[in-house]
């Protein structure tokens, strides 16, 4: 069974820094692209990060430059450190794993950027 389970989301202040996991069971963590979504309320889901297998990545233009995603092959873990949180970072943020044909999803992390 595919299981994401992602934690490190709080509140922060704006300019601020969280650093969230996602632990990953039930499949071939090394070789499967994982991804990093957020939602915010009345919003699409949209793709914040990806990174490959070949640790690759890819970033939304929104957070070029302030997000970075990793990976620990050994710890089956996806890892997103967020630098310089503004106010529209607030959203729920899902691992997301690419994994034979389907994408599984976390239960969810929320992020919340205010003063």
């Amino acid at each position: 069974q595919v299981q994401l389970v992602e934690s490190g989301g709080g509140l922060v202040q704006p300019g601020g820094s969280l650093r969230l996991s996602c632990a990953a069971s039930g499949f071939r963590f090394s070789i499967t692209t994982m991804s990093w979504y957020r939602q915010a309320p009345g919003k699409q889901r949209e793709l914040v990060a990806a990174i490959t297998r070949g640790s690759s990545t890819n970033y939304a233009d929104s957070v070029k430059g302030r997000f970075t995603i990793s990976r620990d092959n050994a710890k089956n873990t996806v890892y997103l450190q967020m630098n310089s949180l503004k106010p529209e970072d607030t959203a729920v943020y899902y691992c997301n794993a690419a994994w034979l044909g389907n994408n599984y999803w976390g239960q969810g992390t929320q992020v919340t950027v205010s003063s």
